[in-house]
């Protein structure tokens, strides 16, 4: 089994899309798609295996080896921080990691004012990073979900979290003020992989690139 390419992919728009491009360079991976609860599937004919996890567990499996290829979203990433190659933008599930205020905050606030501020976001290290960078004291309260809540019970005057069209941010009364990052699809690689089933891996990184 040692000769098989694992990759590990997260459920959701980003499975369907990872699925979509994998085909165009003739690995088929469709039956991931349908109501299996499997967690592993495997192509004998092709010697791919393919494992169904949780976002931000994507880079501990190609980390650790268990995976040697996966497909997680840049903030995920970026969050991490770890120890991967990442050779390929897939230019899919686009978004951006944005800084966020009330309205009415937001009518009077000057970011270049900023000194000691309070941020609710489920990036803690995003956030610690960016605003230590330009000398921005920040208390983070880090949340798992309904980040827009915090700025309307008082719990935080802003969040940092990732925004795609705006509606849920509008919808809850706040406006984006600075813009963090840009995200999108990554493609990461095991490093060990990387030489160990070199010509396979390239092969595949080349092969999509052609479609990006």
């Amino acid at each position: 089994m040692n000769d098989f390419i694992t990759i590990a992919i997260p459920k959701g728009r980003i499975l369907e899309e990872s699925v979509a491009l994998f085909k165009k360079i003739g690995i088929d991976c469709d039956e991931l798609l349908g109501s299996s609860r499997k967690l592993i599937f495997e192509n004998p004919e092709q010697k791919m295996r393919y494992m169904i996890v949780r976002a931000t567990d994507v880079p501990t499996y190609v980390e650790y080896g268990s995976a040697d290829l996966g497909i997680v979203g840049k903030d995920t990433l970026l969050e991490q921080g770890k120890d991967l190659y990442e050779p390929l933008d897939l230019k899919f599930g686009y978004c951006r990691m944005m800084v966020a205020e009330p309205v009415g905050l937001a009518e009077k606030d000057d970011p270049s004012r900023w000194a000691n501020i309070r941020i609710a976001t489920k990036y803690p290290n995003i956030t610690e990073k960016y605003f230590s960078s330009r000398g921005i004291q920040v208390e983070i309260i880090k949340l798992y979900g309904s980040i827009e809540l915090a700025p309307l019970v008082g719990l935080s005057e802003r969040i940092v979290d990732l925004v795609s069209t705006g509606e849920t941010l509008k919808q809850n009364g706040l406006v984006e003020v600075e813009t963090i990052a840009e995200i999108t699809t990554r493609l990461v690689v095991n490093r060990a992989s990387l030489k160990t089933k070199h010509e396979r891996i390239i092969g595949i990184i080349e092969g999509l690139e052609r479609f990006l």
